[in-house]
């Protein structure tokens, strides 16, 4: 499946990503640096987690989860991170906003500290949480958004360097925040929208202090931004309602932007092929593939490679894997997979069987992508361009947290539990 042009776009999205966070030592199957992995796209390349597992097999460890969440865990060498909401006993509704270290090789807790301590303004949604973003790291830091209650940087080893208060938001229908920071280069991207001034920051990744701040014309969304390198320059990439945006990290001037996104965007963008892939899926459906490289609004354009506008993603974001793009139906158990660089269609609408809902995003590795399901059930098919089912996998918890994958683990984060599942 892999050719030669699928080899070096690979290569050239790993690059981009790797002088976002600066350099590191170690192979690039160390380490998860941000939520949807060292590509930003799903997948770890070196990787070779286990195929069946269950609670009683290839289980290394479980442990309890501190508090409440939905934070997918980002990992560096032996350190795991996330954030979690704990109960606090100072006030009643308040809560603990923390930052958790966990050893990769135990489970056992290094550190947690306490980001900010507030009785949130408003709620969420039943299914969400009070510390649904999740972190980013260079292997020296660790920062993360919490939303309204400020975006913050601890070093690794738990010492707190900045916080910033950047306001309130009031999300739509108080259904919660998630928007993820993004570390590109020496800045920190922090995307604020809501139903009041919706804005976008650029934070000195050192000091915290603002870049640059640019105010957004967009209602509520909850995608992470995507930073990306076009022609040697930094890109950061947002999806929202009114335009998919291009910003200068530099000067935070927009480059392009193109329209055609459904309201309450949730999935973040994926790159691959000279293009970058933007997707939604509430009350409608929109898969846009827009080439890279172009100035101005592009709604409407050749800039638009390829488009579809049914069985998209409401909550999790697409999984690009060589040639391949995975994503499901709104937040159904239904799963398709197009050729990223053509649109061509592989597969489109397979009922999955046995799992629940998805709000977990898919991941890749070995030649296989495994679907973490609300039901507890992980299914594991085949990297092909068709259907073929390889596992499925029980255990005693509810995943809406995104998987992990470093060296042959592979990380699921519960309700309840975080399991490090690995072959003995």
């Amino acid at each position: 499946m892999k050719s030669k042009k699928v080899v070096l776009a690979s290569s050239v999205i790993l690059l981009s990503i790797l002088a976002s966070i600066n350099t590191y030592a170690g192979s690039d199957a160390d380490y998860w640096p941000a939520w949807r992995g060292p590509e930003e796209t799903g997948v770890a390349r070196k990787s070779n987690p286990p195929l069946k597992w269950s609670e009683t097999e290839n289980i290394k460890w479980k442990v309890k989860v501190p508090g409440q969440g939905l934070s997918t865990p980002v990992i560096w060498a032996d350190k795991i991170f996330f954030l979690t909401a704990v109960d606090s006993d100072k006030k009643e509704g308040a809560y603990k906003f923390d930052f958790v270290c966990m050893d990769r090789n135990t489970g056992k807790i290094l550190w947690q500290k306490t980001a900010r301590e507030e009785a949130p303004h408003e709620r969420h949604h039943e299914t969400g949480s009070f510390a649904s973003n999740s972190c980013v790291t260079d292997g020296k830091h660790v920062w993360a958004s919490f939303g309204s209650r400020g975006v913050h940087c601890y070093d690794i080893d738990g010492n707190h360097k900045w916080s910033r208060d950047l306001g309130k938001m009031n999300k739509l229908r108080a259904f919660g925040e998630g928007s993820s920071a993004a570390l590109a280069g020496d800045a920190i991207i922090v995307v604020m929208d809501h139903e009041g001034d919706s804005a976008i920051y650029a934070l000195n990744k050192e000091t915290g202090q603002t870049l640059w701040k640019k105010d957004r014309d967009e209602s509520t969304s909850w995608a992470s931004p995507l930073p990306i390198e076009v022609n040697g320059n930094l890109q950061v990439v947002t999806n929202a309602t009114n335009f998919i945006r291009s910003y200068d990290v530099k000067t935070g001037d927009v480059i392009w932007q193109c329209s055609g996104q459904t309201r309450n965007v949730i999935p973040t963008p994926v790159t691959g092929f000279g293009k970058v892939f933007c997707m939604s899926g509430f009350r409608g459906s929109a898969l846009y593939a827009i080439e890279l490289g172009r100035t101005g609004d592009l709604s409407g354009t050749d800039a638009i490679s390829w488009k579809i506008s049914s069985d998209t993603p409401y909550v999790p974001t697409p999984l690009l894997y060589d040639d391949n793009i995975y994503f499901f139906t709104v937040t159904r158990a239904i799963l398709s997979c197009y050729q990223a660089e053509t649109g061509k269609p592989n597969f489109v609408a397979q009922q999955l069987e046995g799992v629940g809902g998805f709000y977990a995003s898919p991941v890749g590795a070995a030649g296989r992508v495994y679907l973490s399901s609300q039901n507890g059930v992980t299914l594991v098919i085949k990297h092909s361009d068709t259907y073929e089912v390889l596992a499925s996998n029980k255990l005693d918890d509810r995943f809406d947290a995104s998987p992990a994958i470093v060296d042959d683990e592979l990380f699921l984060k519960g309700k309840e539990h975080i399991y490090c599942i690995a072959k003995p």
